[in-house]
């Protein structure tokens, strides 16, 4: 056989030597204890703005009353979709 011949066969023959105790060594861990504990939750020590009104239904988005034609073209729109989806 020749030199490169040799050194080939080595390193192959090497190469599954480590391949295989790197898989023994991987198989060999334990895992670990699930004995672990979750952190508490934080205490709430935020408060509500004082200052802030009350909640309203009545209070607008800011958005006014469209114009006739498009209120009229949003409600074909939304009756096509009715009719034929997205």
């Amino acid at each position: 056989m020749t030199n490169i011949s040799k050194a080939l066969a080595v390193s192959l023959l090497s190469g599954a030597f480590f391949m295989t105790t790197t898989a023994a060594f991987a198989q060999s861990n334990t895992t670990p204890p699930t004995t672990a504990t979750r952190p508490t939750a934080p205490e709430q020590n935020s408060l509500p703005n004082a200052g802030a009104p009350p909640p309203s239904t009545t209070q607008t988005t800011g958005q006014t009353s469209s114009d006739p034609k498009v209120q009229e073209m949003n409600q074909k729109e939304k009756d096509k979709v009715d009719r034929q989806g997205k």
